[in-house]
């Protein structure tokens, strides 16, 4: 099992004093953390026109990271293929793999918020056939011959440059939830990524992962991915600790459209009712490490082997140094009890 940090998102919910510099400063910190700290992968995440600063732009971070570290594999859990131009999605992509080494992995996905496509004038309705399309010509960028796109797509035979560090360029997973989009997955991507789901949800995805391959008669490597709300601490209850963040985390998505065209700052969320709580607590691992390291087994055991496990552990508003400590407590004693 390969295990990752994040999703790093550089929130600034209301009430942190931290500047969107401070905020930037320390997610190269956190990565450079992580892979101290012997994590796999360090991962980012992608949103626009969010009033409390959601990181709209993931491959300049992933340039950052990549400049700052040496190992440590770089995800983009997920970059919004649809709102880019492939050709430029396609360099800018190359030159994080080169600038790391190899070490950048492309996860795609297709988005959802109308404000989104509307701000970058990309029509919401073409977002399937536009991902499908992105990964054909990101493909076709990181080979040998002339770009020409696709049927719906066309570029004038132009020639992509530089190409990725690796042969074929890095590989490109696909997060999906929705049976149709996940066995899309299995038949064109290198990987699938899943997320804040249960284990019986995850097999299920796994499953059409598998018929998608069949499918697709795929025989190229292939990896499966899920990243889960996670908090693993010592000493004391770890769920008081992360309930305010993870309830700001949650309750952003929803108010996302609601915010559409909010130009000042975030507001804070709701009080967190006992129902609110018990469903959000729901699929979080959260507790000792032992209660963690049991909860990760189960996707492990669902996704038949070979998983990479992304523990959210980077939560908006919580203190650097909080921060620290639960990715520390996560590689030290959570970490051993998955490898051994």
């Amino acid at each position: 099992m390969k295990l990752g940090y994040g999703l790093i998102t550089c929130q600034r919910p209301p009430g942190d004093e931290r500047s969107d510099a401070d905020l930037y400063r320390e997610a190269l910190e956190l990565a450079v953390e992580a892979e101290r700290l012997g994590f796999d992968s360090v991962w980012l995440t992608e949103h626009h026109f969010v009033d409390d600063g959601y990181m709209p732009s993931l491959l300049a971070v992933a340039a950052a990271v990549a400049a700052r570290t040496e190992q440590i594999e770089i995800g983009t859990g997920l970059l919004l293929a649809p709102l880019h131009d492939p050709v430029r999605l396609a360099e800018d992509a190359a030159t994080v793999d080169l600038l790391s080494h190899g070490r950048l992995l492309l996860g795609l996905g297709m988005g959802w918020r109308a404000e989104e496509f509307e701000g970058l004038g990309i029509p919401i309705s073409e977002r399937r056939t536009r991902l499908i399309d992105a990964v054909s010509i990101l493909r076709q960028s990181w080979g040998d011959g002339l770009v020409t796109g696709t049927k719906r797509r066309r570029y004038p035979g132009v020639s992509v440059r530089p190409k990725p560090f690796r042969p074929g360029g890095p590989p490109i997973w696909i997060g999906a939830v929705v049976e149709p989009a996940v066995r899309r997955a299995g038949r064109i991507a290198d990987g699938y990524m899943s997320g804040d789901t249960g284990p019986a949800e995850f097999a299920e995805q796994v499953g059409w992962v598998r018929e998608g391959q069949a499918e697709a008669a795929v025989q190229r490597p292939f990896e499966l991915s899920i990243y889960q709300p996670t908090f693993a601490w010592e000493g004391e209850d770890a769920w008081p600790l992360v309930r305010d963040h993870h309830h700001y985390l949650n309750w952003k998505y929803e108010d996302m459209d609601e915010a559409r065209g909010r130009a000042g700052d975030a507001p804070a969320p709701p009080p967190l009712s006992p129902e609110s709580e018990a469903e959000i607590r729901r699929h979080a691992l959260v507790g000792t490490p032992e209660q963690v390291a049991e909860g990760i087994r189960a996707y492990g055991e669902a996704a038949g082997g070979g998983l990479h496990f992304v523990a959210q552990l980077y939560w908006p508003g919580m203190p650097y140094e909080r921060q620290r400590e639960a990715m520390r407590v996560f590689a030290e004693r959570v970490a051993p009890l998955l490898r051994d």
